[in-house]
């Protein structure tokens, strides 16, 4: 895939960029060594300095930043802005805490006696160089919740970000530059896919994360298990959205919107299986149908705009065959279904509808597979059971959701959905105080919290004699 900056709202290719020939990066592999050498010792002071000022220039750049982003990959600029936003206060959360988060751990004096020490405690010092392998959906959001993290424990960065966000990658590259990281603490990689490899067996690099899909994390796993570093992965997400019959159905209805279209569908948290008590189920669905069929498509700069373009041609295709296969099974359209009519022909990127299908059954790809883009697959079922075992009935485990007021059914949901997060009466999302993961194919490893920053971190034993 070239590596270039493709306005998905129109189709037209705005900049194309080479990678970096090998002496380049080698350059690059060499500066973030040297980097790590004394960044590692540089004071928890010194380093939320930095990232303080990282934020302020975000805060002080973010309408080019939000309009960067939207110009790439199709996000509505609104979304975009705090996309950003979020971000800079990230960034904050982490400077004022990561000290709090990585202090040492003193065990017990009577384990310390036990052990036959004087004294022990637990510190947690950064590995070194880390590479992140990063999406296109939320290119500046899934950068930071690593980044942030990574740098507060000393650690510095490589970026190898998705090749249709380049000018976001550059963008992430000077923010830290411009805030006065020392050189190589932050660098972006502008190399193709099949680079990755070479970099995660480079010797001077000491562990990798990877946001993306499936496939792209078993081919990174592999080549970090192969070579005994130690790896985080974010992957795909299916997530149910259960409505129980105590929900406050119209608050339901609005947030599972919201909870599909976000980032025009394709979020990997995003709720994409909608799983309804037989109770419920016909008012959910029609008010449900109706809420997606009046969403307003168009240009994303646009600030009236719900819905744009998906980020690129393949992914509009690949929704398009889940859908069609769905239909041809036996599978109801309730609205969409379709590319939009009606845009202006300046339009003529990867718009697609958004889209309610029901009565799907497991023999429908879509069933199981990750529909990445504004549609929603809606279910009946007759009791909290069966939404449990149907909830279950993917290969991922992300996040999920459930609305519901009884206490006994909120516990049995905590104990029995398989997922890395369950949210009551909302909807799924990211915040740096809680770690964020999933289970089963939808990845291992935590980011953000207290887990994320101690991801890459060697946890050392300090030990003490008489």
């Amino acid at each position: 895939m070239p590596i270039a900056t493709v306005n998905p709202a129109t189709g037209e290719t705005l900049e194309t960029f080479a990678p970096l020939d090998p002496a380049a990066l080698e350059q690059r592999l060499a500066r973030a060594e040297s980097a790590f050498g004394h960044w590692r010792t540089t004071g928890f002071a010194e380093r939320a300095r930095l990232l303080h000022r990282a934020a302020d220039l975000l805060d002080e750049q973010l309408g080019e930043i939000a309009r960067t982003m939207t110009l790439e990959m199709g996000k509505p600029i609104g979304a975009a802005r705090a996309e950003a936003a979020k971000c800079a206060k990230s960034m904050r959360w982490y400077a004022d805490r990561a000290p709090e988060l990585l202090a040492d751990e003193r065990p017990s004096a009577d384990d310390i006696a036990d052990s036959g020490g004087a004294g022990a405690f637990v510190r947690y010092r950064p590995l070194g160089v880390v590479l992140a392998v990063m999406p296109w959906n939320f290119p500046f959001w899934q950068v930071i919740r690593f980044a942030a993290p990574a740098l507060m424990a000393g650690n510095v960065g490589l970026l190898k970000h998705a090749s249709n966000v380049p000018r976001t990658a550059l963008a992430l590259e000077r923010l830290f530059v411009e805030a006065g990281y020392p050189e190589g603490c932050f660098q972006t990689l502008l190399i193709e896919s099949r680079a990755v490899e070479g970099v995660i067996r480079d010797r001077r690099v000491a562990a990798v994360t990877l946001t993306g899909s499936e496939g792209a994390g078993r081919s990174v796993a592999s080549v970090a298990g192969d070579e005994v570093k130690k790896s985080v992965l974010e992957l795909g997400g299916s997530d149910p959205f259960l409505v129980l019959p105590s929900a406050d159905l119209p608050a339901a209805v609005a947030r599972a919107v919201t909870a599909r279209v976000q980032n025009n569908g394709q979020s990997c948290i995003a709720a994409k299986r909608f799983i309804v008590h037989a109770d419920v189920y016909d008012a959910f669905l029609d008010a449900f149908a109706e809420r997606m069929r009046s969403l307003v498509i168009g240009d994303p700069l646009a600030e009236d705009t719900e819905i744009g373009p998906l980020a690129t041609r393949q992914g509009r295709q690949d929704l398009e065959d889940l859908v069609a296969d769905a239909v041809e099974r036996g599978a109801k359209v309730d609205c969409g279904g379709a590319r939009p009519e009606g845009l202006s022909d300046a339009l003529a990127g990867w718009y697609y509808q958004p889209t309610v299908l029901s009565e799907v059954t497991p023999d429908m790809r879509i069933h199981h597979e990750e529909a990445f883009g504004p549609v929603a697959t809606v279910y009946r079922v007759e009791s909290l059971e069966e939404a449990i075992d149907l909830a279950n009935d993917s290969p991922f485990g992300l996040s999920s959701n459930v609305w519901t007021s009884d206490p006994a059914e909120q516990e049995v949901c905590v104990r029995d959905l398989q997922a890395g997060g369950v949210f009551f009466n909302g909807m799924t999302a990211s915040h740096p105080a809680f770690p964020f993961g999933g289970v089963k194919r939808s990845g291992y490893g935590r980011e953000l919290s207290g887990h994320g920053i101690r991801e890459f971190c060697n946890i050392t034993t300090v030990w003490q004699g008489r």
